[in-house]
């Protein structure tokens, strides 16, 4: 009887721990799922709040939206065309011009003697004559040019040096060495323009970098003028739940889902209308470059670049927001 009094009692422990591992696992989760839900509130409240003004809310999103496209755009712009100028400088090419007394076999013999140079990987020799009949065919003076009692053009060596890594100022020793070769009058480096390039660009780098800054101030005085207006809206809303023990945080973060809200839906804008944008305008930049022989084309907008444009329109809405909310909630308290 004593055994058979005693099996119950371990029969139960295993109950008992299950219970007891139960009931934690609810204490636990329980906290969780009550934060879960009250953000899940706060967002609700958030989209409700927008569509409770859709006139205002439209206009703010759509200010927020031209002032995030405006920088982004010109930035991916220059991007795209750094990159083009990183390919043309890896193409980099010597002119050299030689005397107009130099006929074919000294100008045959030279770029052979060019060509054995330490640096120099490959050369090109371009005859006169036929840059001549180039020249009358494209340039649509022919009837001129024929009337010239001699070529005014002279023969050219093209030189492609085996680097280009360092600019211009890596390629003026080999320049140096090849002025002072005999039957060479002038030796042009083809690069000084694509740094002319890199220079221009990199002061409209600056530019932008400048004013984004000034647009990204100017939409934190926006978002936290109108996150302002919308707690002014729900005042007396705002002090029945401070009455009933509501803090601050609570009463905060509906306010803070509405710029982030805000943020989240003009970068989503922004990034349809860069992308329109650079579609449009990639007609007329590929009609542009064919005109010089190339088959340049805008590209779309880089996805790493529009997810950059998200979050950084979400954390200008969120900071907006907060530095609205954090002064005027303080400031509204029950009588």
């Amino acid at each position: 009887m004593s055994a058979d009094k005693k099996a119950p009692k371990r029969s139960d422990a295993p109950r008992k721990s299950a219970s007891g591992a139960a009931r934690s696992e609810r204490n636990w989760r329980h906290p969780l799922r009550s934060w879960a839900a009250s953000h899940r509130d706060s967002a609700q409240q958030a989209g409700s709040q927008l569509r409770r003004y859709p006139f205002s809310s439209a206009m703010t999103i759509l200010v927020i939206t031209i002032a995030l496209a405006l920088p982004m755009g010109l930035s991916v712009l220059i991007n795209q065309v750094t990159q083009l100028g990183i390919d043309w400088q890896s193409s980099t090419q010597l002119s050299v011009f030689l005397d107009d007394g130099v006929d074919e076999q000294e100008a045959a013999a030279l770029t052979a003697e060019i060509g054995d140079l330490p640096g120099v990987a490959e050369t090109q020799l371009l005859d006169r004559t036929l840059a001549l009949a180039e020249f009358q065919q494209h340039s649509g003076l022919g009837d001129a040019l024929q009337q010239l009692d001699y070529n005014p053009l002279p023969h050219v060596i093209v030189v492609t040096p085996t680097s280009v890594t360092g600019g211009a100022e890596a390629l003026e020793p080999l320049r140096d060495q090849l002025e002072q070769l005999g039957g060479v009058e002038l030796v042009q480096i083809d690069l000084l323009w694509v740094e002319r390039l890199a220079a221009i660009l990199s002061m409209l780098e600056r530019f932008i970098g400048g004013l984004a800054l000034m647009l990204i101030l100017a939409l934190l005085l926006v978002i936290a003028n109108t996150i302002r207006l919308a707690i002014e809206s729900r005042r007396d809303e705002i002090m029945v739940v401070k009455l009933v023990g509501g803090t601050d945080a609570f009463v905060r973060r509906p306010f803070l889902y509405i710029g982030v809200l805000y943020g989240l839906i003009a970068g989503v804008l922004a990034w349809i209308l860069l992308s329109i944008g650079l579609f449009w305008l990639n007609r007329t930049v590929r009609e542009v470059a064919s005109l010089y022989s190339s088959d340049f084309s805008l590209g779309l907008m880089p996805f790493g670049d529009g997810l950059t444009l998200l979050a950084g329109a979400m954390l200008l809405g969120l900071v907006g927001a907060w530095l609205a909310v954090g002064r005027h909630i303080r400031a509204i308290e029950p009588q």
